[in-house]
């Protein structure tokens, strides 16, 4: 099942450097049918199944949760990252995008979903030994057994290296594991869990500890939301785990961490994009039937403008999850390996990483931005629970805390980028002193390309300089101690997540006019909001990135180079986002895909 077109597949975080081509990229447009049909089937499992029984879910039936897992694993949707020989389907990752993008309608069920298939399969895969494959695969793709995931301590949220967890080794070459572990979804009912403790105090390494060891759960956290998921702490008092249970290898328990953390950034950008367009009919449904004034309230500019808005930064996340999941399936596919071997997908996600994070940040929070929106178009109804607006906001909020918080993820996007540029892995260091040479030169003609979208990869181009320009000047003020200030980094990860959120959009447009797709001109209307507000967001952030690294008369000439990179004129988007709104409303929900 190929995704993508490419002939050259750009490494991670090259996009910065790099230009693609819009037949080079994988979109929602190129589905082919086998990826709809489990759409369709995870939808309605969604629909009819779990939706149905969210309140029994709320009220902590365990015994119900574990009963859905099981009915999902009977259709397939636990086993798409697994290899036909262990039970599963063995499918791309497009079609494990899609299934997450369908299990977001129940935030609940999709958090213990996620905890089981994505962070309890998926390391088992990647680094499993062959004895524990077999063992442990079948049972957890059929949901006879529940997966969790052992990370966080209280004392070590995002600072995962600095675990107290310890694991002691015994004469007879097994581990005695004690500590606690906090805030584990699928804590109360879970059967197997990836453990992960310093062996003898120091070498950080991942476990497979069933909780028939002696594995102990806390109470069930009083959340803000996600209700219908369990979330307990994990007690560990003297837990006996045999040498054969080991994930991986001992003292490398960061590359089972990280690595995973990769995918499931990437898989919890797909929840939120789902979210995204579920919420985006909710609102229009609403707002076509609630009048006010004598007429429905979606006829009012100021509702227009929230929904065109919400779709607008729905289509941009979206495009950029596909984006993404093209380029890892290009790059599995380009890379020789046995269908039982995970190293070819533990690479992939390894080289995407950078990517991987925008998605986690910029999906957290334009979910947060549509549901908010969504919780003002239901008014006073919005904030009571007779409305499920309200239980979307709850569940939502841990999103930006999930997987590395934002902050973490904004820290990590640009430092990854620098590290690699250090290593030579990615040319940003002479693509910035290239750009520096020709901002000492004369003005360049500007690109006689007058297609569609023609204003839009201009302004994508000048995104990318504006982006090279300022992490030029952190690498050549701070140097090595650039790690240490991370109000820039952070400014520097918000225009990276914008430039490539803005590519993204505009390379989806292009192709869906190319193929002429239906609603390939509502697509363009999108992708020319995104990149007019990325403009100004841009601006912004550079402009308060340069003030934090220089001053005086350098600043003034560095702010005089930005004007001459990013000369973007801006567009009149309430048209287009009104456009927008109408066919959302028209159409009773998201009208894009």
């Amino acid at each position: 099942m190929p995704t993508t077109t490419a002939t050259t597949i750009l490494r991670g975080g090259e996009f910065l450097i790099q230009a693609s081509e819009a037949d080079a990229v994988f979109t929602p447009e190129q589905l082919t049918e086998e990826h709809r049909l489990i759409g369709q089937t995870a939808r309605e499992f969604v629909d009819h199944e779990v939706l149905p029984a969210l309140d029994r879910l709320e009220e902590k039936d365990w015994a119900l949760a574990r009963d859905l897992v099981r009915r999902g694993g009977g259709l397939g949707l636990l086993g798409v990252d697994v290899p036909e020989a262990y039970g599963g389907v063995g499918l791309d990752k497009v079609t494990s995008l899609v299934v997450s993008e369908m299990l977001a309608r129940s935030a609940s069920f999709g958090a213990t979903f996620g905890a089981h298939a994505n962070l309890t399969v998926v390391p088992l895969v990647l680094f499993g030994s062959e004895a524990q494959k077999q063992k442990y695969l079948p049972k957890l793709l059929s949901g006879e057994m529940i997966g969790a995931y052992g990370l966080s301590e209280s004392g070590s949220g995002s600072d995962a290296l600095g675990a107290r967890t310890r694991a002691t080794r015994q004469a007879d070459g097994s581990f005695v594991i004690s500590g606690e572990k906090m805030w584990i979804t699928n804590g109360g009912f879970a059967d197997l869990f990836v453990v992960f403790a310093k062996v003898d105090g120091e070498h950080f390494t991942a476990f497979l500890v069933e909780r028939g060891f002696g594995v102990k759960s806390g109470k069930e956290e009083h959340k803000m939301g996600l209700h219908g998921s369990s979330t307990t702490a994990l007690i560990f008092q003297d837990v006996k785990v045999p040498a054969d249970q080991v994930l991986g290898e001992v003292g490398k328990g960061h590359k089972v961490a990280f690595n995973v953390l990769n995918f499931a950034r990437f898989k919890l950008g797909a929840m939120c994009s789902g979210g995204a367009t579920a919420a985006i009919g909710e609102s229009a449904k609403y707002a076509a039937a609630r009048r006010q004034f004598g007429q429905p309230i979606a006829s009012f500019g100021a509702i227009k403008h929230k929904l065109g808005e919400m779709v607008v930064r729905t289509y941009a996340i979206e495009s950029l999850l596909y984006r993404i999941a093209g380029l890892v399936d290009a790059r599995i596919d380009a890379t020789a390996h046995d269908p039982t071997d995970g190293s070819a997908a533990l690479a992939a996600f390894e080289e995407y990483a950078v990517e991987a994070s925008i998605a986690k940040v910029a999906g957290s929070e334009a979910l947060n931005f549509v549901l908010d929106e969504n919780v003002q178009i239901h008014g006073a109804n919005g904030f009571v629970r007779d409305y499920p607006a309200e239980r979307h906001v709850r569940d939502a909020r841990v999103n930006r805390i999930f997987e590395g918080t934002n902050e973490i993820n904004r820290l990590l996007i640009p430092g990854m980028l620098i590290r690699r540029a250090v290593k030579g892995d990615l040319p940003l260091i002479p693509a910035a002193k290239a750009l520096q040479d020709e901002l000492l030169g004369p003005p360049s003609m500007p690109s006689v390309d007058e297609g569609v979208l023609a204003d839009e990869r201009r302004a994508v181009d000048a995104f990318k300089k504006t982006a090279l320009m300022v992490f030029g000047l952190a690498m050549q003020t701070y140097g090595q101690k650039l790690t240490d200030e991370q109000e820039v980094l952070m400014h520097l990860a918000d225009i990276a997540i914008d430039v490539y959120s803005a590519e993204s959009a505009t390379l989806r447009a292009q192709s869906s006019t190319a193929r002429k797709t239906p609603r390939a001109s509502l697509q363009v209307d999108a992708a020319r909001v995104f990149v007019n507000d990325a403009a100004m967001r841009i601006d912004t952030s550079a402009r308060q990135a340069l003030a934090a690294m220089v001053e005086g008369d350098t600043l003034r000439a560095m702010l005089a180079a930005l004007r001459r990179v990013l000369k973007i004129t801006p567009i009149n988007a309430t048209s287009l986002r009104r456009r927008l709104a109408d066919e959302t409303v028209s159409r009773g929900g998201y009208p894009l895909t």
